[in-house]
Parts: C-alpha cells; sequence; structure tokens
C-alpha cells in the first residue's frame, strides 16, 4: 500500500469515528455538495444545498440576534454600574456645600453628562438666579413649563430630548450652545419645598433621546432628591 493509499484510509477511519468532523465543518460540506452536483450534472436540483443555505441565513440571524442580547445586556450592566456609582456620591456629602459641590464633580461623569443643573422653586424669584455654581431658583411653576407642561398635561417624572439649537442660557450659562441633548429628573422634596428639576445636558445628541429607557435615571432621581432634602429646605 502506498503512502498516499496508508493516508486515505486513516482519513477514513477518522471520519467513521467522528463524522462530526465533517458535518460541522461548513466549508468542507460545501465542497462535497459541488463535488457532488458536478458529478451528476447541472439538471439535477440539489435540495441538501437549497436546505444547507436556509441553515446557513438562518444560524447567521441567530448570531446576529445573539450578539446583540449580549452586547445590549453588557450596555446594561455597565449603566447600573454607573447609577450606583452615581447614587453613593449623591448619598455621601454631610453637608450642603459639599452636596452641591458634587453637582460640578464626580457626579457629571457617573451621569454620562457634560454639565449639570439643579432649580430649586423659590416664591421669591422672578426668573432663573444662581444660589450656587450648578444651583439655581426658579419662580414657581417655571419647572413645569420649562418641561412643556400645561393645564392639561402633566410632566414626566424623567424626560429625554433633543436640543436642536442647544440648552438655555439661563439655565446652563456658557456651556447652553454646545449641548444637544438634555434629560430632566423632576424632584418632589417634599410638603413646603416645592418642586426640583435635575438637568443633565450633553454635547453628544444620542446621549438622552426619547426612545432611550428611563428606568435607571428614575431610580436615581428618587435617591437623589431624598438625599437632597437636607440641603434645599
Amino acid at each position: 500500500m502506498s503512502s498516499a493509499e496508508d493516508a486515505a484510509g486513516r482519513l477514513r477511519d477518522k471520519v467513521l469515528a467522528d463524522p462530526a468532523l465533517i458535518l460541522d465543518d461548513v466549508e468542507v460540506m460545501k465542497a462535497l455538495v459541488a463535488a457532488d452536483e458536478g458529478r451528476r450534472g447541472k439538471n439535477v436540483v440539489d435540495l441538501r444545498a437549497a436546505a444547507m443555505e436556509r441553515l446557513e441565513a438562518r444560524l447567521a440571524r441567530l448570531e446576529s440576534t445573539y450578539n446583540s442580547v449580549v452586547s445590549a445586556a453588557y450596555d446594561n450592566v455597565a449603566g447600573m454600574q454607573q447609577i450606583h456609582r452615581a447614587v453613593l456620591t449623591a448619598l455621601d456629602p454631610a453637608e450642603r456645600d459639599a452636596f452641591f459641590a458634587a453637582l460640578t464633580g464626580p457626579l457629571v461623569a457617573q451621569l454620562s453628562a457634560d454639565v449639570l443643573r439643579l432649580l430649586l422653586t423659590r416664591g421669591d424669584v422672578t426668573g432663573p438666579e444662581p444660589l450656587a455654581e450648578a444651583v439655581l431658583a426658579t419662580p414657581p411653576g417655571w419647572i413645569d413649563r420649562y418641561l412643556g407642561a400645561g393645564r392639561n398635561r402633566t410632566a414626566r417624572g424623567v424626560t429625554l430630548r433633543a436640543l436642536a439649537t442647544g440648552g438655555e442660557a439661563a439655565i446652563y450659562g456658557k456651556p447652553a450652545a454646545a449641548l444637544r441633548s438634555e434629560a430632566a429628573l423632576k424632584l418632589d422634596f417634599g410638603p413646603g419645598c416645592g418642586a426640583g428639576l435635575l438637568l443633565l445636558g450633553a454635547r453628544d445628541p444620542d446621549q438622552f433621546r426619547p426612545d432611550h429607557g428611563t428606568d435607571l435615571l428614575g431610580f436615581f432621581a428618587a435617591v437623589f432628591e431624598r438625599a437632597a432634602r437636607p440641603f434645599v429646605r
């Protein structure tokens, strides 16, 4: 027996022992089907090849779906971790100045924003007036008007929207012109305090889109308003 025959025999024995070596290899199966078609001629319809093509297409779709699900899961985990860090940052300050300072510190990056603004309701102002670097006082009703709420419409807890022409300069100051999206978190500081609003401004127009989920931001807003109550009364 020649060396070629001996090698062919060993290959045959290996395939017979484990047919999956061939069946699981798409390229090898394609080559075998093509060789079979050539031997039988072009006028013979090969249903196996057609079935294989359909299975390959289905497998490709399943792989794409799987990759999308895995990617979304990783994004969700990353988003949860960011919000958890932001929650810890909001809960950490023991004094008012330190709490307000956090709005220009680590909270900005932890909330995936470029600028934060906290709006408080005060009865002694006629328009937005600064109380601290990132904190402003606004008159009663101003927050609902800013969110587009009216007599027959109540502002949602979390509003995500585009800022096609930039943010409002009276709120954001110099960074306003560069902002292209915004998350608005309406806050309830309890009786006697009026409404509050935490604004997250971003330069990226896709950072806060209306079709994005708001559960994590809603959770953060609930924690933030409780953490802020001792400092805004």
